[in-house]
């Protein structure tokens, strides 16, 4: 007896050979939802991303600011005060130098002891139309002595034609006018102002240093040399 034939319209397929197709539907779904999560959660952010910062954050952020452009002033201010220190201790140096070099010539081995000495004289105009003068003094024989005393100038020219003196009195406008005073144990300058008449012709200068413990010292200059050194 012969098998039954089967019915074509109930026909048994194998389950492994479809298995594959839901395990690729399975995964294509689980990719989907993914995706969707995804874009789920990127437009939720874009209204938080729109809105701009919080108080919070903006508040932090302009302290942040404020102290960044308060440190940037004070650097500057500070470079500046740096700067012009360093450009007063150069001229400092460079004036202590000049003084170093001159009391070495003083004092040097072929130097000549002397007492009181007005060493140098410089004549320089001012934009007042007054002369400032510039008087050394100097001492190398009591090293180590304080010399104090009094110091005064004149001025020798001509005026119209005729051969005049200016006293300090004169020179200084004040018939009363006190001396200028010194102290010092090697060499000092000492600065003021005179002012020559209108039409004074001046030749020479006269410095007279007195001691107060006696001794004296008068020395003349050419203004064309008390000017030049200026110069």
């Amino acid at each position: 007896m012969s098998a039954p034939t089967p019915d074509p319209r109930f026909v048994i397929v194998p389950a492994r050979r479809h298995a594959w197709r839901w395990g690729l539907l399975i995964a294509l779904l689980w990719l989907a939802s993914l995706a969707a999560v995804w874009w789920l959660f990127g437009r939720a952010a874009e209204p938080a991303a729109a809105a701009g910062p919080s108080p919070e954050q903006s508040a932090q952020s302009q302290q942040q600011l404020a102290t960044l452009q308060m440190s940037d002033r004070i650097s500057r201010q500070a470079n500046r005060e740096l700067q012009q220190t360093l450009a007063e201790r150069e001229e400092e140096i460079a004036g202590l130098r000049a003084d170093v070099a001159f009391y070495e010539r003083l004092v040097g081995a072929t130097g000549q002891r002397k007492g009181l000495n007005v060493h140098e004289i410089q004549m320089r105009r001012d934009n007042d139309g007054s002369w400032r003068y510039t008087a050394t003094l100097t001492q190398n024989l009591n090293r180590g002595a304080v010399t104090k005393g009094d110091l005064t100038l004149s001025v020798e020219g001509t005026r119209d034609g005729k051969l005049t003196r200016l006293d300090w009195g004169q020179l200084l406008q004040n018939p009363q006018a006190p001396a200028q005073r010194f102290e010092f144990r090697y060499f000092q300058r000492l600065e003021g102002s005179v002012l020559l008449p209108q039409g004074f012709v001046p030749g020479r200068v006269i410095a007279r240093a007195r001691a107060d413990g006696g001794g004296s010292a008068e020395q003349a200059f050419s203004w064309q040399d008390a000017i030049a050194t200026t110069e």
